[in-house]
């Protein structure tokens, strides 16, 4: 019997694993992805976040690729309005960057993550845990995390509520794709009076762009599916740059507003962490770092109970002090997410306030 089995290797997941192996616990970490992502989407790294990075051991890596520092490049109905430094907020690196720091330092600590793992029930009692796998395999750990996203299955099987609100259109298309001939010194951002905008943010230590976007309509108003030619129509709209043309597109996606939050993160041995618990909007960049937050905190109160220091009041400890900073975050979050929006009818204003 392993002693923590984390489902999930996201960069909550992750954080998890490493924290948990460095005091010494068995971890096992599944997986039902069959291989790693390369897509850059959470983009920035809180110092909160760099800072537990540096107690695992993987923040030195990170720093080596990431840029601590970004300006951005406004533009409105197509002309150049200003420029925006912004630093000492933290790192600019792409998600799939961190996760393959964070895979490396595990696989150091003799750890490595099963793939094409898929969880299908969790069964537990008085000693551990019991979880099925959809081939059948079974995995005993005297603890479960759930790490496994806003889709969370082991949110679904515990029947743990999942409160809030999810819009039902998008509101931005995303993706990875180069712009041979683009500035990668800039994030540029361009709205436009009739609405709606385009934003490409260079990707640290690659060649490619994160590119976020309003949906653009068909005849009958309704959005369409991201795809290269879509990307490129938004931005000869925007941009109004004829001589860039975007290309391969390594991640291609939709983003909803989706705003809840689980109403516990614990289920006797089973710990929710991360998106699992709490999504809500991206402004502030807040998302993969509470779930960072809810991964250190839950490394502390899983080794505590391991070590024996502690009883029910030890495990009960974590969701006293993650649940209401989730119900936080989503709050303030939304509150970004509206200044953001308000914002970026000025001329000159940007994503930057979201960070106020």
């Amino acid at each position: 019997m392993t002693d923590v089995l984390i489902v999930g290797s996201g960069p909550t997941g992750l954080t998890l694993a490493c924290d948990l192996a460095l005091r010494g616990a068995a971890v096992r970490v599944i997986d039902q992805r069959t291989e790693p992502h390369r897509e850059s989407r959470g983009k920035g790294l809180r110092m909160s976040s760099v800072e537990i990075f540096e107690q695992l051991g993987v923040a030195e890596s990170l720093t080596g690729i990431g840029n601590e520092a970004v300006v951005l490049r406004k533009y409105f109905d197509g002309a150049l309005v200003t420029d925006t430094p912004v630093s000492g907020t933290g790192l600019l690196i792409g998600q799939w960057q961190i996760e393959e720091a964070l895979r490396e330092r595990l696989a150091g600590l003799g750890v490595a993550v099963e793939y094409g793992a898929q969880l299908a029930g969790v069964t537990q009692d008085c000693a551990g845990v019991r979880a099925e796998l959809a081939d059948g395999t079974v995995i005993g750990a005297r603890y479960l995390a759930g790490c496994d996203g806003g889709r969370s299955t082991t949110r679904k099987l515990l029947g743990i509520p999942f409160e809030g609100s999810t819009e039902e259109e998008p509101a931005m298309v995303i993706g990875d794709v180069r712009a041979p001939g683009l500035s990668r010194d800039f994030w540029h951002q361009w709205f436009t009076s009739e609405g709606g905008g385009i934003m490409l943010c260079p990707i640290p230590g690659t060649d490619s762009f994160q590119l976020q976007a309003s949906p653009e309509q068909d005849e009958h108003g309704e959005p369409m599916p991201p795809t290269l030619e879509s990307f490129q129509r938004l931005f000869d709209r925007h941009a109004r740059m004829p001589g860039i043309r975007l290309a391969d597109p390594t991640w291609l996606s939709t983003w909803r507003i989706n705003v809840r939050v689980a109403t516990r993160m614990r289920e006797g041995r089973v710990f929710l962490a991360g998106d699992a618990a709490h999504v809500h909007p991206i402004a502030g960049g807040l998302g993969m770092n509470t779930g960072i937050d809810d991964a250190a905190a839950l490394g502390r109160t899983l080794a505590a109970a391991l070590t024996g220091q502690g009883g029910e009041e030890v495990l009960d400890a974590y969701q006293a002090e993650r649940l209401p900073v989730a119900t936080e975050v989503v709050a303030d979050t939304a509150r970004r997410y509206e200044r953001v929006v308000a914002a970026v009818r000025t001329p000159g204003r940007g994503t930057e306030a979201g960070l106020d």
